[in-house]
């Protein structure tokens, strides 16, 4: 039977809501029609009616953060260390450094659209949701998590959209042999306008990226910026998502997709 491919990335694209104004990504597109001048130097005489139909290449120049896009963040994004209580604590990982086997595994899908904006989800939550499904989460499996941000992509409030992964329930996924998990909202964690507002609140800055600093006590990964997985089942699918290898680097881009291969479902696990 052929594998099914579900693409699970946003675009790097101008103009479209991704991430806040001042991290949006930039890119600037030449077309075949006015790069004759970038050419030109490596064959001095050249004219642009020598090219056929007086066309050049298409190039384009991104401005980039790590973070933009469907990205995966490394453990050393969270912390300058790691695995604080598996024996005692280590340098955090950077991007070239993730283990590959960690990027290509199955996957299980939690799905907690029906939590407001701004909630920050408890091991209680991922309990029940694993009891919903059926599932048991094995060791190495990537857990990701459908919010209610994925339906806003694009619009005006997505990045203050979706619930968050809290403390407890990353360090429930984390416990039991789990090492990359994902959401298509912006953050793993609760968009920051609302924990900004529980810390005006309570000053308890334990609040703050809560879900991010479980990495401090066993290091993980996560994607952020996710799409399209209202398309995936629960559970009977893998997920491929290698990160671009920059070196030293917080995270990596992703071409994230789901695949579904009745071979690979029944290789041992």
């Amino acid at each position: 039977m052929p594998r099914r491919f579900v693409d699970l990335s946003i675009f790097l694209e101008n103009d479209v809501v991704s991430d806040p104004p001042a991290f949006a990504p930039k890119i600037q597109y030449f077309t075949h029609e006015n790069t004759f001048e970038q050419i030109e130097p490596f064959f001095p005489g050249l004219k642009k009616q020598d090219l056929p139909e007086g066309e050049g290449w298409a190039v384009e120049t991104v401005q980039l953060s790590t973070h933009n896009g469907t990205h995966l963040d490394a453990p050393y994004h969270f912390h300058s260390t790691m695995n604080g209580k598996l024996g005692g604590k280590e340098r955090a990982i950077a991007i070239h450094e993730v283990p590959l086997e960690w990027c290509f595994q199955p996957g299980v899908k939690l799905d907690f659209r029906h939590f407001p904006d701004g909630y920050v989800v408890t091991a209680k939550d991922v309990e029940a949701e694993l009891a919903r499904i059926g599932h048991e989460v094995q060791p190495l499996e990537i857990v990701v998590v459908n919010t209610r941000a994925g339906s806003r992509y694009g619009h005006p409030d997505y990045v203050s959209s979706g619930c968050g992964m809290g403390y407890e329930a990353t360090m429930y996924l984390l416990e039991r042999g789990v090492r990359l998990t994902g959401t298509d909202a912006w953050s793993w964690d609760a968009p920051f306008v609302h924990t900004a507002k529980k810390y005006g609140e309570t000053g308890d800055a334990r609040l703050i990226w809560e879900g991010h600093k479980a990495g401090r006590d066993i290091g993980y990964c996560h994607l952020e910026k996710l799409h399209n997985l209202e398309a995936l089942p629960p559970t009977g699918f893998y997920i491929s998502c290698f990160p671009h290898k920059i070196r030293g680097a917080s995270a990596g881009w992703t071409r994230a997709v789901a695949i579904f291969d009745d071979a690979l479902m029944a290789a041992p696990r």
